[in-house]
């Protein structure tokens, strides 16, 4: 995928999630694991809201701030669209997982944080960093549910 623009950036995080919601639930019914698969099950939920969540603002938006664009970030620092189903999902403990997860997203935050300190357009900037909350808030509600899993 070709990333130009905000508006490519949003898509390819939409993907992003949907992907990754895709492959965690494709790996659920393979781990032997039972907290790894009550853990694969929710981020795999999680995933396909956020995938509709970030959709969302990809066809609402600011038109001027999703048409910025961000062409000479991503010539220096690719976007590659991962396939993650080559984690091993499916052999791994729900620890494992929310690691593997939270990773991911880390990366998508940094991605979004970044762009918004270069963003010359306000509405540009506002957008990048309402994704970056978003992303965030969305990490710590992944990340607390993953705690909830390892008390029982």
């Amino acid at each position: 995928m070709q990333i130009e623009t905000l508006k490519d950036v949003l898509h390819w995080t939409q993907q992003f999630h949907h992907n990754l919601s895709e492959c965690l639930s494709h790996c659920e019914d393979k781990n032997v694991d039972e907290r790894a698969r009550i853990m694969l099950d929710y981020l795999s939920e999680h995933e396909k809201v956020l995938s509709g969540v970030v959709s969302g603002f990809e066809k609402s938006g600011n038109e001027h701030a999703l048409n910025t664009w961000c062409y000479e970030f991503v010539n220096r620092h690719p976007i590659t669209q991962h396939v993650h189903c080559d984690a091993p999902f499916a052999e791994l403990d729900a620890t494992q997982i929310m690691e593997v997860v939270s990773d991911q997203h880390q990366q998508v935050i940094e991605l979004y944080r970044h762009l918004a300190s270069r963003a010359d357009i306000p509405a540009a900037r506002e957008l990048l960093e309402t994704l970056q909350a978003l992303e965030e808030h969305e990490m710590m509600r992944m990340t607390h549910a993953s705690n909830r899993l390892e008390d029982y």
